[in-house]
């Protein structure tokens, strides 16, 4: 069974949170303790329901708010898939909780509220989504109990969302309207809407066909430990342990270690006692080379003809998310796989202004901007672009004076 991944995303209000917890209600996916603990926080709707967004408002300010802060994960089953819901909070000031719950989503869902339609952080969080390269979106056109259902609100929606679209790198866009407060058209079909003919929103989670760009990545396998016990027993063992990113690797493949350029062959895979023939995309392994050669953590093996570029000069597109604005006399950390390395900023080529999406070239950059920028570092990195490998071409910024993430980076192109 396979597991999907998705993140709820969009405005304020526009009832993420209660979308999830009538999906969760809706398919018994609900513990009696949970059950419980919403009746106790006596959290109602206007018309006395439960307020079912409440099983997803997990930390105490949430719940006293009526508003999603951090990134709540859930996770539940059906005989079709496995899912992992990322419920991402709506607030502009909370942007950078919703890229952290976004990086790893093979699906998005974007909430619009039908009485308000396309508003900024509608623009926003589609915008994040073209930038992390989630390949398919799914907007579904929220509270159409307060529009009367009406067929001509749900197509001016869906008109504005495809004119917004245009400039991004979206592939794939569905929509649904739905009621998440009535239940219409989340597990079952809505009677109230018979012009709509397509699935409900579980329907279509069950069935959609996501295209997965790791698949097709080409092989990378950067080292987070090299492991040498130098005991009696295991006197000549020398094995490097990490996480296999991208296509697989198998027993006699002619590897290169980067950024150093020594070369060698696959001896042996192992996972825990088992030895394997190949590692696939995901696993978590030991490889064994052939030859002793010099490697350390934060090196990357890669198959001999798939290298990808090896540079200290590189453009990302980066998320800023530390009060404190970007310097750029500041020396930052850039942690990439476990190689951490020191980088300067060269230059801010643009920043993207989210009322109308334009790029405007320099400018400061604050709490939660988005541009472009390009970076040198004071080691080689061996790197992918984000689109072309996500785990390769991503990664951190980190404040060397207190240690805090300021940045997420996605790597666009290198020289």
């Amino acid at each position: 069974m396979d597991i999907l991944k998705f993140i709820t995303a969009g405005s304020v209000d526009d009832g993420k949170s209660t979308l999830i917890g009538r999906l969760l209600y809706d398919t018994n996916s609900v513990l009696d303790d949970q059950l419980e603990a919403i009746q106790r926080a006596n959290r109602k709707n206007n018309d006395g329901t439960l307020d079912l967004a409440i099983l997803t408002d997990g930390l105490k300010a949430e719940r006293e708010q009526g508003i999603t802060i951090d990134v709540a994960y859930k996770y539940f089953q059906t005989e079709a898939r496995k899912f992992i819901i990322a419920d991402a909070p709506g607030h502009i000031q909370y942007t950078r909780n919703m890229v952290t719950g976004a990086s790893n989503s093979d699906l998005a869902i974007i909430l619009i509220d039908a009485r308000k339609g396309v508003v900024e952080q509608t623009r926003r969080h589609s915008f994040i989504v073209s930038l992390l390269a989630i390949p398919n979106v799914l907007v579904c056109v929220n509270k159409m109990d307060m529009v009367d259902y009406d067929w001509a609100v749900f197509d001016k929606v869906k008109e504005d969302y495809e004119r917004l679209t245009e400039s991004l790198n979206i592939r794939q866009v569905d929509y649904i309207p739905v009621s998440a407060l009535k239940g219409d058209n989340i597990v079952n079909p809505s009677a109230n809407m018979p012009w709509y003919t397509g699935k409900p929103l579980l329907g279509f989670l069950e069935t959609v066909t996501v295209s997965k760009a790791r698949e097709t990545a080409q092989a990378r396998f950067p080292v987070q430990w090299v492991i040498r016990p130098q005991t009696d027993e295991l006197h000549d063992y020398r094995g490097y342990a990490g996480r296999v990113v991208g296509g697989e690797f198998r027993v006699g493949d002619p590897v290169v270690v980067l950024p150093s350029g020594f070369s060698s062959v696959i001896e042996r895979i192992e996972l825990a006692a088992q030895t394997l023939d190949v590692a696939e995309d995901g696993a978590s392994v030991v490889i064994h080379l052939k030859d002793d050669i010099d490697i350390s953590r934060g090196d990357i093996l890669v198959k001999q003809n798939e290298q990808p570029a090896v540079s200290q000069q590189f453009e990302a597109e980066i998320c800023w998310m530390d009060t404190r604005p970007l310097d750029t006399g500041q020396v930052y950390l850039l942690q990439h796989h476990g190689k951490v390395a020191k980088v300067k900023i060269q230059d801010v080529v643009y920043r993207v202004d989210m009322q109308t999406l334009e790029k405007s070239p320099g400018g400061d950059f604050g709490l939660n901007d988005i541009g472009k920028v390009q970076f040198k570092s004071a080691d080689p990195l061996a790197i992918d672009s984000y689109v072309a490998n996500k785990a390769n071409g991503g990664a951190i910024l980190i404040d060397a004076r207190n240690n805090l993430t300021v940045a997420a980076l996605m790597i666009t192109q290198s020289e």
